[in-house]
């Protein structure tokens, strides 16, 4: 966890003691997090490594702070806490995916505590962190343990940090993280409560949209139980609402996203158009009735029959060809603008809850919409619709979507932030850079603000990454904040981290003197106390 301070011989960072220990630096040379001898800072519980699980007796670098001396005072310790500039958007990171345990426990509680004291030190604005209804609301329906995050939302308060809390309706594979117990066990009896592709294949890492309004949850609704979790967290953190927590991202469907889980990983990156996952009971019966409505009954026996697979190509089949595909027929056009609709009225019903429910806080909902980018440059985007989104050359499937956001007075969390089109596969006909234009242009016509995000959770960032991140919020107007997905192993990689605190000052201060860039040593170094009133920092 690199701590680098940047050298100005005009600026005091640190005047006394007192703020040295309220940003925890002498905490972390007493504790057992920090190491003299190694200098080193050791993650006793299961790790991140990568995107993977923190693995037991991983170590984090800590190279040290540097001392600055200036020309015409003593030597004095000094800390720069930097502010976000007027205008500039705020940062915030996000906190491991399994900070708290399926016993409700925070599980590496010192490491994250040292690493938020980093973030404090750096001047970022707060910190995400995902809670679980797995974890939440594991054995039993209605009943509620939110103790170990209770702690985990201490510790940022006590950090001095701001909270954006993710509130995810979903389960993951890795780290693994399964929906509540007894909502596995209906799904056991009942499997058309998830998704399903046309082979028969089931999603179980989240419900079906299909299922929000229906009875199939022990006698309750999808919506009766997300709104008794969302009332039962307002309640249990009302002492950290207006004050500490200022964002609640509401999950929408699969990996928390407004989309279907078109892929088997519900990822953007496969190299396949994905599949429609429109197969289960209740989502027939709503095609079914919806081609009633329209007169063409016919049209509501299933989805389409002449779609590719999950990784075949757009044009490996027929619906999705470019001159005479059948998505361009008036088939076509009613399957998708129904499968597109079903999305769209499930992140109305799950954004109007929340908002309805938060709605006397000071705090603000929001929801997240991939960037599903591959195939974008073909005629038809076909991952896009297989995703749930009706966009093509010829149709913007992205105002639909912004007005669901601002008739709600929602923000979206747009990741994909740190992409470019140069280092996506050319096979692929692939353009973050053009759908992240269009949807920028969808929230400024409308009004709504928008959260970036880098792509993948474990930091691991493109090429140019940090370059590309900072180019896409120096654009438009809709740019609200920028959260740093995410806190593990390699965030704090002495590598990583240094290019993450250069991407921070440079947000924060775009201009430096070269006298101002940062510098790393190698060598350990100890920060040591002197018995003066003026507490100095010392190089070793």
């Amino acid at each position: 966890m690199e701590i680098s301070l940047v050298r100005c011989s005009q600026a005091k960072i640190m005047k006394n003691d007192v703020e040295i220990r309220e940003l925890g630096f002498c905490n972390l040379m007493n504790n057992q997090i920090f190491n003299n001898k190694t200098n080193r800072i050791c993650f006793d519980g299961l790790m991140m490594n990568d995107n993977k699980r923190w693995r037991r007796s991983c170590k984090v670098q800590l190279p040290a702070l540097r001392a600055i001396k200036s020309e015409t005072e003593k030597p004095e310790t000094v800390i720069r806490k930097q502010s976000n500039s007027e205008g500039r958007p705020k940062l915030y990171v996000g906190l491991p995916l399994d900070g708290v345990s399926d016993c409700n426990s925070v599980i590496h509680a010192r490491a994250i505590a040292a690493g938020l004291k980093a973030l404090k030190l750096l001047g970022l604005e707060g910190v995400e962190f995902p809670i679980w209804w797995g974890i939440v609301e594991k054995e039993t329906m209605g009943q509620y343990n939110w103790s170990g995050y209770v702690a985990l939302a201490k510790m940022v308060q006590e950090a001095g940090l701001k909270l954006r809390v993710s509130l995810c309706f979903h389960g993951l594979k890795e780290p693994s993280i399964p929906l509540p117990e007894w909502v596995s066990r209906i799904g056991e009896l009942q499997p058309d409560i998830y998704f399903t592709d046309r082979s028969g294949r089931r999603y179980t890492e989240c419900l079906s949209l299909a299922v929000d309004d229906l009875p199939v949850l022990n006698g309750k609704t999808a919506m009766e139980v997300y709104q008794g979790f969302l009332e039962s967290f307002k309640s249990s953190f009302s002492p950290f609402m207006d004050s500490t927590i200022t964002d609640i991202i509401i999950g929408l469907g699969p990996n928390g996203d407004l989309r279907y889980p078109s892929s088997p990983s519900a990822s953007t990156q496969d190299s396949g158009v994905g599949e429609f996952q429109c197969f289960d009971k209740h989502m027939l019966d709503h095609l079914k009735l919806h081609a009633a409505v329209t007169g063409n009954p016919n049209w509501g026996l299933g989805g389409p029959h002449d779609a590719p697979t999950y990784y075949q190509s757009p044009n490996s089949n027929t619906f999705f060809k470019e001159n005479g595909g059948s998505w361009q027929t008036p088939y076509g056009d009613f399957f998708l603008s129904w499968y597109s609709n079903q999305l769209i009225s499930h992140g109305d019903r799950l954004l109007s809850l929340a908002s309805s429910i938060f709605r006397n806080t000071l705090v603000t909902v929001s929801g997240k919409v991939p960037l599903v980018h591959n195939w974008y440059k073909v005629q038809s985007h076909p991952c896009e619709m297989t995703a749930g989104f009706y966009n093509s050359d010829s149709r913007d499937g992205y105002n639909q979507v912004a007005e669901l956001f601002a008739k709600n007075s929602c923000k979206i969390i747009l990741p994909g932030m740190d992409l470019s089109d140069k280092h996506q596969p050319s096979e692929l006909y692939s353009s973050p850079e053009l759908l992240l234009s269009q949807i920028r242009t969808a929230c400024e016509n409308h009004g709504v603000k928008y959260v970036g995000e880098n792509l993948l959770a474990s930091g691991m960032l493109p090429l140019n990454g940090f370059e590309r991140i900072k180019h896409n919020l120096s654009k438009g107007t809709a740019v609200d904040s920028f959260t740093y997905q995410r806190m593990g192993a390699y965030f704090f990689s002495p590598k990583h981290f240094s290019s993450f605190t250069e991407f921070v000052r440079s947000l924060n201060q775009p201009e430096l003197h070269h006298d101002d860039m940062p510098t790393y040593e190698k060598e350990e170094t100890i920060l040591v106390s002197k018995p003066v009133k003026d507490l100095r920092m010392q190089e070793v």
